[in-house]
């Protein structure tokens, strides 16, 4: 055993949807990264759960800039749910909560906006 924190990438029923699981910490994200690649290209849009993150720090933040990146580069659209409040509190003070498409999840398929702008009329 590496010692290393397991973070988990898990396809789910629909197509595109996707849960992330674990800490997503420096020591975890270059492994990550190389798990979402897979990802990429299959479908019109991906939907990415972080519900089941436990720990998260700027690597974990900075990978979701560069998975909007690449689905934005393979003509996909992007949303990320149930992001755990360490991480929005890190994207809000970095102004990186005007970019993400970060959602939380209410009730069974429905979606709020987590940025104060998208949750304005």
């Amino acid at each position: 055993m590496s010692g290393r924190p397991a973070v988990r990438l898990t396809e789910g029923e629909l197509e595109g949807h996707y849960t992330l699981e674990g800490a997503l910490t420096f020591d975890t994200v270059p492994g990550l990264a190389q798990q979402g690649e897979r990802v990429f290209g299959d479908c019109p849009s991906l939907a990415l759960d972080l519900g089941g993150v436990t720990r998260a720090d700027s690597a974990g933040l900075a990978l979701l800039v560069e998975w909007l990146r690449r689905a934005r580069e393979c003509g996909q659209d992007v949303r990320y749910s149930n992001i755990p409040e360490q991480m929005l509190a890190m994207a809000r003070a970095s102004g990186l909560d005007q970019v993400l498409p970060m959602y939380r999840q209410e009730r069974a398929g429905q979606e709020q906006p987590e940025s104060a702008d998208e949750a304005r009329p």
